[in-house]
């Protein structure tokens, strides 16, 4: 059995707003296996990036973790020194954001952002940080990375920015990688190619990734196991196979008919999920799954279900809907 290198335990967090206290994640609780590939799934608003950016202490002034502990190699990051964290960022646990135009810095040439990291964590001399960060340009497959190296940002492709954002997750070799979206905005044929990257990269450094994303065609693919979230909760969870094979929570359900599909004929519609997402700032009473779901009982309506083990390493927040 593989030893457990992250645990999140009954996190909770919420953010200050003109609209009074939103309750962005309830009570999340999930694991990182070493060496695995974690994929969390939800709609927008669904607390899958609060959850990543919890773990960093990446928050901001609004956000606030009202309970719960987050261990990552025996450390509870939510109670350790900012000095830690600090340390632990872009060494320890790096993370790659939905947008690199946003994430790099225009006005600092590639070669410096990918060193940095380097010479930050490792104390290495400049030249040679400088050096690691050719090789890693070139292990990410961009063409001609010695000369691009004192090329700036928006001379690169989203693409090629995207697999820069890679470069400077892998310099240090991290034990856990979080990719929050890491294919927005990118054509299909290139989400695939910066996917199948990060998961033999990750795969050669013996690394643990875990996977934000709406898309249940990349999870499918590339995860190992899946949280699926709803209203800031962990809905289901469950290995990649299983929950493809035989997804048991109503919302999960949900999303696997919305998958489109090949040879629906013309004028074929899509399966849609009835329904708008919840306002977090005003989630309703009980499950907030319950205004959208065909199956609601009273039950739902007055209280969440807990997240339990309904097989062996599946688990579902549910009044016993089959």
């Amino acid at each position: 059995m593989s030893d457990t290198l992250l645990s999140i335990e009954d996190l909770s967090v919420r953010f200050g707003t003109e609209r009074g206290q939103v309750q962005a994640v309830d009570g999340v609780s999930l694991h990182v296996n070493e060496g695995e590939t974690l994929a969390i799934v939800g709609e927008s608003g669904s607390g899958k990036s609060v959850t990543a950016l919890s773990i960093l202490r990446l928050l901001g002034d609004a956000g606030q973790v009202d309970r719960g502990r987050i261990v990552f190699e025996g450390q509870d990051l939510v109670q350790a020194p900012l000095d830690a964290i600090r340390r632990i960022r872009g060494d320890r646990i790096a993370m790659i954001f939905q947008e690199p135009m946003s994430s790099l810095n225009p006005v600092l040439t590639i070669g410096k952002q990918v060193a940095e990291p380097i010479w930050q964590h490792r104390q290495q001399s400049w030249k040679e940080a400088y050096q690691q960060a050719g090789e890693l340009l070139q292990k990410v497959a961009i063409p001609d990375a010695q000369a691009r190296l004192k090329d700036y940002p928006h001379q690169f492709s989203g693409g090629m920015r995207q697999r820069v954002m890679i470069a400077m997750a892998l310099a240090c070799q991290p034990r856990l990688i979080i990719a929050d979206e890491p294919t927005t905005a990118l054509d299909v044929t290139v989400q695939a190619q910066i996917l199948d990257l990060l998961k033999n990269l990750t795969k050669e450094m013996n690394s643990s990734l875990i996977l934000i994303t709406h898309d249940l065609g990349v999870v499918a693919r590339y995860a190992d196991r899946v949280a699926v979230m709803y209203g800031g909760r962990i809905v289901e969870s469950a290995s990649a196979a299983r929950l493809y094979k035989q997804p048991k929570h109503p919302y999960t359900q949900g999303l696997m008919n919305s998958i489109p599909t090949l040879g629906g004929g013309p004028g074929a519609r899509l399966n849609t999920i009835v329904g708008q997402p919840p306002d977090l700032a005003n989630l309703p009473a009980g499950c907030a799954f319950h205004p959208r779901c065909a199956h609601a009982q009273d039950a739902c309506t007055q209280s969440k279900p807990l997240l339990a083990e309904i097989e062996p390493d599946h688990h579902r927040a549910c009044f016993g809907y089959d």
